[in-house]
């Protein structure tokens, strides 16, 4: 199906097209091209330009571009224009004029890209729904979800991330959302604000994109709700409170059991009983704000509540794999969660949480923690604090790695102290000293960290399923 056409994405981006070109998609990566994409030559760690004739050998329909690259014919398909980020930009805010979908955007300090997830399964199993992909939320991430969101798109699901003061207003206005949802307001990213309260106004700031009539979700159990829901009320926006302190969404009590978290609610007057299938207390309250906004969207609460329970998080996100340690002996299986993706204290307090209650049989419960990064001047105390979280009652061992880390290290009671390394690196040398059949292991930490490889190597650790028929029976 047609995406664009030369002659639309001249039009929405004032730019001079180069042949009668249409593009079924859109790509800043000539790693994931497909066939038949516009390729957009953005500058970031590289300039997508070098990569112009790269991309058309692998089929892309056009390139956005400022100027001919070397390499590229004069009269190859492009799209000229002025800035390419600006014109990226413009393909945004022309998908979303066009089409009818109803659009929930999402941010917060922890948990949004899981939500963005829970949403799209939801929305999705009801119409046409188009989402984010991974955690596309940034300057170039939100406008290339819009560009490539078809025209009949009935239900969009967008997530807008920031890192510093200013950057969620503008991409929220693109994105021009009729639900807006703020999982929550923590502690991350204090090297660029003063306070709590500087996240939390900036995390308001996606209210300002709310279409005429729109609602806001917003969590009620945060030391910031009264400005979230001021902010609400300040722009005319409807608000619907989630969490257990609510009015309209409340969550009464929540039982983690295995794989399962089963959550009891409060809906405006009715009862709901709903699960997911992983475990997490922070699912179930992620998960009732999102059936909050697929309710303010107009889909349908039973059919949502059906959709949610069939729902699982992603590669490091909180994802439970079984690893099989001895082909044969299954009371040898060692379970992984993985987290590796991102880490602040927020999210690592729920993470050991579902780790404290994750039954381990014959086997311990091991964390495997990376720094924290963007706290400022407070991480190292905010990482030693995670010595003294309730969770940490439950876990046999914490392994650190680190520079930050090394602060936890210090603050643990000696039996539960592991090894400390500065890198992932180092940690995979003995790592299989460090785990072992029948234990619960959680790897988290901050992306920069390359945790993931720390969990790729414990997942190499494991065998498949026994094949009994080729097996020497003598």
């Amino acid at each position: 199906m047609t995406l664009w056409t030369a002659g639309e994405a001249a039009a929405a981006t004032n730019g001079r097209a180069q042949g009668d070109w249409a593009a079924t998609g859109v790509s800043i990566d000539t790693r994931s091209l497909q066939p038949g994409d516009l390729f957009v030559a953005l500058r970031a760690a590289r300039d997508g330009h070098d990569f112009v004739a790269q991309a058309l050998d692998k089929g892309a329909s056009a390139a956005l571009v400022t100027h001919v690259p070397d390499g590229v014919a004069a009269d190859a398909p492009l799209l000229v224009v002025e800035d390419v980020q600006q014109a990226l930009e413009a393909l945004g805010r022309a998908a979303r004029a066009r089409t009818p979908a109803r659009v929930v955007a999402v941010t917060g300090s922890v948990g949004k890209t899981s939500t963005k997830e829970m949403l799209a399964r939801m929305l999705g199993d009801q119409g046409r729904t188009h989402a984010s992909v991974a955690s596309y939320n940034n300057h170039w991430g939100v406008p290339l979800t819009l560009a490539r969101m078809p025209r009949d798109t009935e239900f969009a699901v967008i997530e807008i991330g920031m890192n510093h003061p200013g950057e969620i207003e503008p991409l929220a206005r693109m994105a021009r959302p009729h639900v807006a949802m703020i999982t929550t307001v923590a502690a991350v990213h204090l090297e660029a604000f003063a306070d709590v309260a500087e996240i939390a106004a900036e995390k308001a700031a996606i209210l300002d994109g709310l279409e005429p009539g729109g609602t806001a979700i917003l969590n009620a159990d945060i030391d910031t709700a009264d400005l979230l829901r001021a902010k609400a009320d300040a722009i005319g926006a409807e608000s619907i409170d989630f969490g257990t302190r609510a009015t309209r969404y409340r969550l009464l009590d929540v039982t983690v059991n295995g794989d399962r978290t089963i959550a009891r609610a409060n809906v405006q007057g009715e009862p709901l009983l709903f699960k997911i299938a992983t475990s997490g207390r922070h699912f179930a309250m992620n998960g009732l704000g999102a059936l909050a906004a697929t309710t303010a969207l107009g889909a349908d609460a039973a059919l949502a509540v059906l959709s949610l329970g069939r729902w699982s998080p992603y590669q490091g996100r909180g994802v439970r794999e079984i690893i099989r340690m001895d082909p044969v002996e299954t009371d040898h299986d060692l379970t992984l969660l993985d987290d590796a993706y991102n880490a602040n204290p927020t999210s690592v307090a729920a993470a050991l949480e579902v780790l404290a209650a994750t039954e381990t049989g014959r086997g311990r419960r091991v964390a495997i923690l990376g720094d924290m990064k963007e706290l400022g001047p407070q991480g190292p105390a905010m990482h030693a604090a995670l010595a003294e979280l309730p969770a940490m009652a439950r876990i046999d061992t914490v392994h650190c790695v680190g520079p930050l880390m090394a602060s936890l290290h210090a603050a643990l009671p000696s039996a539960k102290r592991g090894r400390h390394e500065d890198t992932g690196a180092a940690m995979l040398s003995g790592l299989r000293k460090l785990v072992h059949g029948g234990d619960v292991v959680l790897v988290k930490g901050s992306l920069s960290m390359k945790l993931s490889e720390i969990v790729d190597a414990i997942r190499k650790m494991g065998h498949g399923e026994p094949d009994f028929a080729t097996q020497d029976n003598e």
